[in-house]
């Protein structure tokens, strides 16, 4: 298990905020537990110092493409992004800095995958540069992908079948357990589970990390299989109940 830092981009500021509350509809909705006065590349050169590659860069909604820049620019090859990405753009990432484009929504059209959309974004920048949001909420007993900001299911549900599928068009996957994110609740056990059983790529969890037992946990349930990434819980993003350092420190330990 690796330790997948994130810099979470709203309104041009390193921001932590309740995944499920993020709509176009009634911004007055939106809850923010964060707002940083570092700048977004203060946090790159952070993850940089502690050579944590493969975290990622989110582009919650417009206004941050010159935030996401910098990061980059702070740490060229050493993080991912997202948020808007598509294939008319996604290669103009990957030269800004980028080592992988996150793409989610352009590729779920009409609740299903658009497999035409799909193979035109790996044959602009080939599958090892992408990584696949496979972020969901759970609907009766089956955890269903989620697009435009987690606000709209689609009809795909996280089977072995379906990551299989979509493992041959892309270098990992992100999974977001949206119905928890942000709320230091604790983790999605049962999502955890059925992620390391039937990803056969590298695959990160987030959502509802509170605790390094928590942690724990995931390594534990998920084998060792599973990275993470930690939003709010951490103290360099206002938390209270997770600091960076150990963090870091069990990343080291179960990767050196």
């Amino acid at each position: 298990m690796r330790f997948r830092p994130c810099i979470d981009l709203h309104e041009g500021k390193v921001k932590q905020i309740v995944g499920s509350t993020l709509t176009d509809d009634d911004p007055s909705l939106l809850q923010t537990n964060f707002t940083a006065e570092a700048t977004p590349s203060w946090y790159a050169e952070l993850y940089r110092k502690d050579d944590l590659a493969g975290g990622h860069i989110i582009m919650l909604g417009p206004g941050n493409e010159d935030a996401a820049a910098q990061a980059l620019a702070a740490w060229p090859g050493g993080l991912q992004i997202g948020g808007g990405i598509r294939a008319a753009n996604a290669a103009g990432w990957l030269e800004r800095g980028a080592s992988h484009v996150i793409v989610t929504s352009w590729v779920f059209r009409d609740g299903r995958i658009d497999m035409a959309r799909l193979k035109e974004l790996v044959s602009e920048i080939g599958k090892d540069r992408l990584v696949l949001d496979l972020s969901c909420r759970k609907r009766g007993a089956d955890y269903f992908i989620v697009t435009d900001r987690w606000q709209c299911f689609t009809e795909v549900i996280i089977s072995k079948d379906t990551m299989v599928e979509l493992a041959a068009y892309c270098d990992e996957f992100l999974v977001h357990a949206a119905d928890v994110e942000g709320k230091c609740s604790g983790i999605a056990e049962e999502l955890v589970v059925k992620l390391a059983d039937y990803s056969q790529i590298p695959t990160t969890y987030a959502g509802g990390v509170r605790s390094m037992n928590d942690l724990d946990l995931i390594n534990r349930i998920g084998g060792g299989r599973l990275d993470v990434t930690i939003g709010s819980a951490l103290d360099i993003f206002g938390g209270k109940s997770i600091r960076y350092v150990d963090v870091v420190n069990l990343h080291n330990l179960l990767n050196h």
